[in-house]
């Protein structure tokens, strides 16, 4: 198994020209290296329905973690349902917050995510992938490097100082219309709040629609100086 000092000075490449820009490659190389030390964390949007649908070439009973902060919209748990009986194989866990909403508002005050959203991420979120990675090797994620300026970037294969892990990022050279040329390609499921402006899909009482021509994570915690929930910092 290799680890980022390894990987570092033995640099893996994957083809990038065939359909999958070196996705399926990396989603292999992954399961590979790390076997069961490997976890998907995965959001359930538009990158999600494209990993799933590799990995489950891959690995049909891989482990894949879902945040439930709770607070996530109708359509993203019907998603959920839908990914489940799609691929039944695979181990679906909907990681649930140390604190319900009733705690955290006693503890915390009411509406956290208004007056604190990091806060409110890290108890909701961050936390509970620490749990998850804690004794992992490995995780996968959906970003890609057109997605911010935060994450132009990323490479296929990151050490994660922020869960003391590797991060494997398969989707890093798939663009917007990438994603949707292979869902629809391939008719895979996808939450119906995209086709409404909703690109980038959180929790409800921190995303909004985005307006024609707007950066796609404009709809992410709008108002605020916050542009990401604390899982992807370095």
């Amino acid at each position: 198994m290799l680890t980022y000092e390894t990987w570092k000075d033995h640099f893996v490449s994957f083809p990038v020209d065939d359909e999958t820009r070196g996705a399926l490659a990396a989603v292999r190389w992954a399961y590979e290296q790390y076997g069961q030390d490997i976890v998907y964390a995965c959001s359930f949007g538009i990158e999600g329905m494209v990993l799933l649908h590799l990995i489950n070439q891959v690995n049909p009973s891989a482990k894949v973690v879902f945040l439930d902060t709770n607070v996530h919209f109708q359509e993203t748990y019907d998603l959920i349902q839908k990914v489940r009986e799609r691929y039944s194989k695979l181990q679906i866990i909907e990681k649930q917050p140390g604190l319900t909403l009733e705690e955290q508002a006693k503890e915390y005050g009411d509406k956290l995510w208004e007056h604190n959203p990091s806060l409110c991420c890290q108890l909701r979120k961050i936390k509970p992938l620490e749990e998850i990675l804690t004794g992992r090797k490995a995780w996968i994620s959906g970003l890609r490097r057109e997605q911010s300026e935060t994450r132009k970037y990323t490479q296929f294969v990151n050490q994660d100082h922020r869960f003391q892990s590797i991060k494997i990022c398969p989707l890093i050279h798939w663009t917007w219309k990438d994603v949707w040329r292979y869902v629809y390609k391939h008719s895979l499921p996808y939450n119906p709040l995209h086709d409404i402006g909703y690109p980038s899909i959180g929790c409800k009482t921190c995303t909004m629609q985005v307006q024609e021509g707007g950066d796609m994570r404009d709809g992410r915690w709008a108002g605020k100086a916050k542009t990401e929930c604390g899982l992807h910092y370095q």
